[in-house]
């Protein structure tokens, strides 16, 4: 009786498979030619670049990389959950709760970078800094809604698909963290 339980489980899951390699690849590839796209221009305005960087902050941007490592343990700690539902719910509530501290901590440094963004001494920084950083942003946001809504009532195969793709986002803050803030 349990291996047909989990042969159904393991049949469910195959179709949920492809859609999240499709996620996955597709927010690689996105954040990718952002990325390229970012260091393609600072090869043609070094300097204005140079100068952006030295607007930001570093250690804003160190404390919300901690967070989001803080929320990655937290998903990883919901899938490990299981059956356990409550600490499945806990433990998606805390991941969501820490992106939006994350987003929080964002929006106040964007408070503070903002009258920068019109400033020509800066070239094309800003504009690719607030594209890049804003769709990251986005996605966070959304993310933490999709874990809160997934506490509620989850089941395993949803909580790795989106637990999943949160590690997706939080890998690339971690590309972009040093790209964007160091160097």
């Amino acid at each position: 009786m349990a291996d047909v339980a989990a042969s159904q489980v393991e049949a469910q899951d195959e179709g949920g498979d492809l859609l999240l390699w499709i996620l996955v690849w597709s927010e690689l590839a996105t954040f990718g030619v952002l990325f390229c796209a970012f260091l393609t221009v600072s090869l043609f305005q070094p300097a204005e670049f140079a100068l952006g960087k030295l607007q930001l902050s570093p250690r804003i941007a160190g404390f919300n990389t901690v967070v989001l490592i803080a929320s990655s343990w937290t998903a990883a700690l919901a899938v490990q959950a299981g059956a356990a539902r409550r600490l499945q719910q806990i433990c998606l509530t805390a991941t969501a709760s820490l992106g939006l501290g994350f987003v929080a901590v964002k929006l106040l440094e964007y408070g503070q970078e903002i009258s920068k963004a019109a400033d020509p001494a800066f070239g094309s920084f800003f504009e690719l800094y607030f594209l890049i950083t804003g769709f990251h942003l986005a996605h966070v946001a959304f993310l933490a809604l999709i874990l809160i809504l997934l506490a509620c009532r989850p089941r395993q195969s949803d909580v790795v698909m989106a637990t999943t793709i949160w590690h997706v986002v939080d890998l690339i803050w971690l590309v972009m963290f040093p790209l964007l803030y160091l160097g």
